[in-house]
């Protein structure tokens, strides 16, 4: 299959998802994750029609992005990979979104960088979902707490959560728990499903879903 066909492929099962769910249909934003692919490999997912893209690093992201949407208006960039507080201003001026809040010192620096560059990022918290030590996010217990500190402390809008469940095990019960917590903590956006289990998390309420390597293919 060509990318532009495997792109069609996941929207068809995004949209079969939504109906298997009771959800409305284009109720599920489709993030393609285009992190390791440089722009001649982004362009033909572009110009399939494709306008929202997920990134994991901030200075690889400054090497294609700034010109892919010189090009192409209307791209919506999301970074999905852990930030440090160093690349916080680069982050703002870059992204449209930010989806890994995940402490103090990281909001405190979006809030900061926002401020300075007059410029209003959609921001999402990570969550550790699963309680992974080797992944970042916030514990689950913290993260009412936390999305409330963000927006009484900082003003910041949380608009979501994000998670990535234990890969050794079914998704369902994690993707149960962030919805939970969003609830609680007055969020509407869900940023939960990969390659694997978009479909289940698309049953599970996901708002957007995290799609890669079904769409770019692997390295």
């Amino acid at each position: 299959m060509t990318v532009e066909e495997r792109l069609q492929d996941v929207k068809q099962k995004i949209s079969m998802a939504e109906r298997d769910a009771g959800r409305a249909e284009a109720s599920v934003t489709l993030v393609a994750v285009s992190k390791t692919f440089d722009a001649d490999a982004i362009r033909p997912v572009i110009s399939a029609g494709q306008r929202v893209f997920g990134e994991n690093r901030v200075q690889e992201s400054e090497g294609k992005w700034p010109q892919l949407k010189a090009e192409t208006p209307g791209i919506e960039l999301h970074l999905i990979g852990p930030l440090q507080s160093n690349k916080a201003a680069d982050a703002v001026a870059l992204f449209d979104v930010i989806e890994t809040i995940d402490r103090e010192k990281i909001a405190r620096a979006v809030a900061t960088e926002m401020q300075k560059q007059g410029k209003t990022v959609r921001l999402y918290v990570q969550v550790n979902i699963g309680m992974e030590p080797q992944k970042a996010g916030i514990e689950p217990k913290q993260t009412v707490a936390f999305v409330h500190f963000c927006r009484d402390e900082l003003k910041l809008e949380i608009e979501g959560l994000m998670c990535i469940p234990p890969a050794e095990d079914h998704p369902g019960p994690y993707f149960a728990l962030l919805r939970k917590l969003a609830e609680e903590a007055g969020v509407s956006k869900l940023s939960m499903g990969m390659s694997g289990d978009f479909e289940t998390a698309i049953g599970f309420g996901a708002t957007s879903v995290r799609v890669g390597s079904a769409i770019f293919g692997h390295r």
